[in-house]
């Protein structure tokens, strides 16, 4: 495999939405996904009040990459061989002897050796975006909750967590105004969603020029998508792309056959009939990657159009992308700039600074104090040895399945677009496809050395 990748060698380029096209004020968006959680369990499902308030310090517990296991309310941080390298029951941190005592130096016993199947489960639960992430404290306070005023365990407020996803997210609860997020969103645009840069709109007018077929999809619902679209982009958002496909219900696109998740027409934002295949640009709901590809090859005339598709997740996007359909494939990852001397990269205007109450929280993006670093961290040494570093999980994947890394999509939008960046492959190191910069916690060269 070349050692370089160039959006200009590329013939279509896809980009999911949420967190990556649009980005959010994160400290305002958590809060509302929070609480949108929170308010249907504590009214429709008698959970205890406490669970409504939520402090600034509360926020650090957030750290992508853990996983929930849903039997004993345990969160835990993996390294890249399945062992666990921290661990919490609900919010409160195990300490060193207590994780040693529950999970020693063995691979975690639903480590997922079969990497198309990680990260759902009926027995645990990965937290990969930001839409995940305030669902974890949310859960970790339920254990903690559950814990102390019963004891309980196995725990099964799972159930509760999902009819709380169903209530607040479902398909007509734009349209209907269910729930706290959407008519909150609605209400106030500006307080939770950021513009797109000039650089960003003009990059995308750069692509369509240079003849890139541009796509969009998400699984967002086309009501909302097109809310967020105008709001970021335009109301002439549409002319930038030649397909759009909401509802896409990633990673499923990906994985499912044709016959499992055809693609549907919308009329007034509603699905209509199943479509056989895909025979001309233009909106779509549903579908799957394999009509979608036979569709780029009419569309630009080639046998192996070359494709790359820009998300947030690895679960929904990144790795399906890579594994099933052999997209290149660009993760934003805010983390990068995240750690960056502890500063997080700005998350909101210098002209709404202050405009929204309430103590500062921590932004997700940045150094959670519980959990460390995303990238690394350190086990423990056996008797005289020292501490040592290891990779974590995530860190692991994402040079597995991504092509390149970036903060966000400003931080490309200047570069020509034959900018030749560095590929991770098995050739380079493990911090070669970090741009601008790796995370400050890895070397130059990928190697990880005592402490």
């Amino acid at each position: 495999m070349a050692q370089h990748f160039s959006l200009a060698a590329c013939d279509v380029v896809g980009f999911d939405l949420d967190h990556t096209l649009c980005r959010y004020n994160l400290p305002e968006s958590a809060r509302l996904i929070y609480n949108s959680f929170a308010e249907f369990l504590v009214k429709e499902k008698g959970y205890d009040k406490e669970l409504l308030t939520v402090t600034p310090e509360d926020w650090d517990f957030c750290c992508k990459g853990l996983a929930l296991d849903l039997e004993d309310g345990n969160f835990i941080k993996l390294a890249d061989n399945g062992s666990v390298l921290r661990a919490s029951h609900g919010t409160r941190m195990m300490a060193p002897e207590a994780l040693a005592e529950e999970y020693g130096r063995r691979e975690w016993r639903h480590f997922p050796a079969d990497a198309a199947v990680a990260c759902r489960s009926g027995k645990y639960y990965f937290y990969d975006n930001y839409f995940d992430l305030p669902g974890a404290l949310l859960c970790a306070r339920v254990v903690d909750s559950l814990t102390k005023h019963n004891g309980q365990k196995p725990f099964d407020f799972w159930k509760d967590v999902v009819a709380g996803i169903q209530y607040n997210y479902k398909m007509s609860a734009f349209k209907e105004n269910c729930g706290i997020y959407f008519p909150e969103i609605k209400r106030d645009p500006g307080r939770y969603l950021r513009t797109c840069p000039e650089s960003v709109k003009k990059w995308l007018q750069q692509l369509k020029n240079a003849g890139k077929i541009l796509m969009l999809i998400t699984s967002s619902h086309s009501d909302y998508c097109r809310l967020l679209c105008e709001y970021i982009l335009g109301n002439d958002f549409e002319d930038l792309f030649d397909i759009v496909i909401t509802n896409a219900l990633k990673p499923g696109f990906f994985s499912h056959s044709p016959s499992q998740r055809p693609f549907r027409t919308l009329e007034n934002d509603e699905e209509q009939e199943a479509l056989p295949s895909l025979d001309k640009p233009g909106w779509y709901s549903q579908g799957n990657a394999v009509h979608l590809y036979e569709l780029l090859k009419k569309m630009t005339s080639k046998p192996e159009p070359k494709v790359v598709y820009f998300g947030d997740s690895m679960h929904s996007d990144i790795f399906p992308a890579r594994h099933y359909s052999n997209w290149e494939t660009v993760l934003i990852l805010e983390e990068l700039s995240g750690d960056r001397d502890g500063k997080p990269e700005e998350s909101e205007p210098l002209e709404k600074k202050g405009k929204y109450e309430g103590p500062k929280a921590k932004a997700l993006n940045t150094l959670s104090k519980k959990w460390g670093s995303f990238f690394i961290d350190s086990v423990s040494g056996l008797e005289n040895m020292e501490d040592s570093l290891v990779y974590t999980w995530s860190c692991k994947r994402i040079s597995t399945y991504s092509t390149i890394v970036i903060p966000s999509i400003e931080a490309i939008a200047e570069l020509p677009l034959d900018y030749k960046f560095t590929r991770f492959s098995s050739n380079n190191s493990k911090t070669a496809g970090y741009y601008p910069n790796p995370p400050l916690v890895l070397s130059s060269d990928g190697t990880l050395t005592t402490k």
